[in-house]
């Protein structure tokens, strides 16, 4: 193409307008991208331990900027299984966690922490009985870890497994504070 032609286009008018155009859908997408890398991960659920809170395909926003994950947060694992898990807080550094096999509930330095206290059904959190692949319990959370739970309390594999034991705050990915998909749960968390 020669100067005269490459001069013509730039004086057509829709030629400013595809320049425009493509600045902004250029930037859109390194915002976006910049976005996603550094402040929040769309993450997609894998699997049924966190029903009925979350579905095998839901898809949520997860980030670290909101501080440290407190009793009740849900949040992102990751190095505790082959794939990053999604779990709910349910001790924080030096809490005693047990459990309560007449209730049916997890217990928190003595106090009892019903499922209701996360809009899952009461009674139904128990130690597995699998010898030499839970934990023993009662057990104190150590420095910088959590103990989660999946809300599916029935078929999780979560802190109370030794595969998972407890979770180091360095393999915390990030809190979950939006949903996404499906679309009849859009919106922000109930923790935010």
């Amino acid at each position: 193409m020669s100067h005269q032609e490459v001069d013509s286009l730039q004086k057509a008018p829709w030629f400013g307008t595809l320049l425009e155009w493509t600045e902004t859908i250029v930037m859109a997408i390194a915002l976006v991208a910049i976005v996603f890398t550094f402040f929040c991960r769309v993450i997609t659920v894998d699997g049924s331990s966190m029903e009925p809170t979350y579905h095998n395909g839901d898809r949520v926003l997860a980030t670290n900027l909101l501080g440290a994950p407190a009793q009740g947060d849900v949040v992102i694992v990751i190095n505790a299984l082959e794939e990053p898990i999604i779990k709910r807080v349910v001790a924080t550094e030096g809490q005693t966690v047990d459990f309560d096999p007449q209730l049916g509930e997890v217990t928190v330095d003595g106090e009892v922490v019903s499922g209701s206290a996360f809009g899952i059904e009461d009674g139904i959190t128990f130690v597995p009985d699998l010898p030499g692949q839970v934990l023993e319990f009662p057990q104190t959370v150590p420095e910088g870890c959590f103990f989660v739970l999946g809300d599916n309390r029935g078929n999780s594999t979560d802190s109370r497994f030794q595969t998972v034991g407890m979770v180091d705050c360095r393999n915390v990915l990030g809190t979950v504070f939006f949903n996404l998909y499906p679309f009849s749960k859009l919106g922000f968390t109930g923790d935010i």
